[in-house]
């Protein structure tokens, strides 16, 4: 019985407004690999909403990155918990919050388990990656409206090109080396970080490509970029 984590973006759930057409579309999903014997864990990104309370309050009276960062937090903790709704016939009762505390006894026997944010310098990036340490996951997929990563930023850099597969040290040296909260790197470099040390894979799905997540899942190739260190860099051609 395959486990997997599933990191979806806050871009996917409240683009703008919530998206119940997404969230229809991937429940149905979820429903039909969970009947062929996955079993997943899902964490809630902040996206738009987590950017709107920081905007604001930046305008409003200032904000620092820990204050910063904590409203990204809240805005995935209502984000899961409106997650845990959608999947609460499957779904353990309670989310992930603290992942040093919330682990250290959980009894995870139901199909579906939800995290959120945990703490300030940290992205839900890395607490993906933590929660696919703890229970073993054979794949961390960000589903998100990013499919690939670049060779540069492709809004400021036309010739940019997309990578197909790509080594952690090589993504790496893509990205900066510290976490700003905000930041829109694919995977941030502190969860890079964990998951190059610990030889994860991550997937790169567009959340509006699920039949892309299904041959990922399936363990074929996909559109989007996979970054392992059991793959070699390679440029989509």
């Amino acid at each position: 019985m395959a486990l997997h984590v599933i990191a979806v973006g806050g871009s996917l759930i409240v683009p703008e407004e919530i998206d119940t057409d997404f969230l229809s579309v991937f429940k149905q999903f979820i429903i039909k690999r969970i009947e062929r014997g996955d079993r997943f864990i899902l964490i809630a990104g902040g996206g738009k909403t987590a950017r709107k309370y920081q905007s604001s309050a930046a305008v409003v009276s200032g904000l620092d990155n820990e204050e910063k960062d904590w409203l990204g937090i809240h805005a995935t903790r209502i984000n899961a918990h409106l997650l845990r709704t959608v999947f609460k016939l499957w779904a353990h009762p309670k989310l992930v919050k603290d992942y040093e505390k919330d682990l250290v006894n959980i009894d995870f026997s139901e199909k579906i388990l939800i995290g959120a944010g945990w703490k300030p310098g940290f992205s839900t990036d890395y607490d993906a990656a933590i929660i696919a340490k703890k229970f073993g996951a054979e794949s961390i997929i960000n589903l998100s409206n990013i499919e690939n990563v670049y060779t540069a930023d492709p809004r400021l850099d036309a010739d940019a090109k997309k990578y197909s597969t790509i080594k952690w040290s090589d993504y790496r040296d893509l990205v900066p080396k510290e976490w700003d909260p905000g930041m829109s790197s694919p995977i941030d470099p502190i969860a890079a970080k964990m998951a190059d040390e610990n030889n994860m894979k991550v997937a790169m799905v567009h959340g509006t490509k699920l039949g892309e997540l299904n041959n990922f899942l399936d363990g074929k190739p996909i559109s989007g970029t996979v970054i392992s260190n059991e793959l070699e860099t390679k440029l989509i051609e």
